[in-house]
């Protein structure tokens, strides 16, 4: 099969070999204990820091809505309130105009009965005057009217 010479020309190549394979194997070790394990430690590292900050945004943004939430929330309680005082002032104007108003008809329905009465007043005080001159009235017309029917006799 295979002949001395081959055998010993790989045997030689082989033991030329080693060095380039120890050479090799303390150059992968080197590069796993000063390259690849540093590497990896600090890219763990980033992305923990990474993740650690998007958790963080994300709490950042979940507590900037609740704080959103809790602003709109004290809005509308606010506007609740104001339009609450709006309508109790606005009750209240009406109140106050419906007194007033009150206030305006009961003056002038006094005002129109004292009216009233004042000339029912002078309507009766007219009434006796023309009845207590009713008598000089007629005897005025008589007189009047007498001497020319009568032929005028004076």
């Amino acid at each position: 099969m295979l002949d001395q010479e081959t055998v010993q020309y790989l045997q030689h190549l082989f033991v030329a070999a080693i060095p380039t394979a120890l050479l090799f194997i303390v150059l992968v070790l080197a590069y796993q204990f000063l390259v690849q394990r540093p590497l990896t430690a600090t890219l763990k590292e980033r992305r923990a820091r990474t993740e650690g900050a998007v958790e963080d945004a994300h709490k950042a943004i979940a507590q900037a809505e609740a704080r959103a939430n809790e602003y709109a929330a004290k809005l509308r309680q606010a506007r609740a309130e104001i339009f609450k005082a709006r309508e109790e002032r606005i009750k209240q104007w009406n109140a106050e105009r419906d007194a007033a108003l009150d206030a305006a008809r009961k003056s002038a329905g006094a005002k129109v009965n004292q009216a009233r009465m004042e000339l029912e007043a002078e309507a009766t005080h007219a009434r006796q005057a023309v009845q207590a001159s009713v008598a000089e009235l007629a005897d005025q017309v008589v007189r009047a009217i007498l001497p020319v029917a009568a032929g005028s006799s004076r």
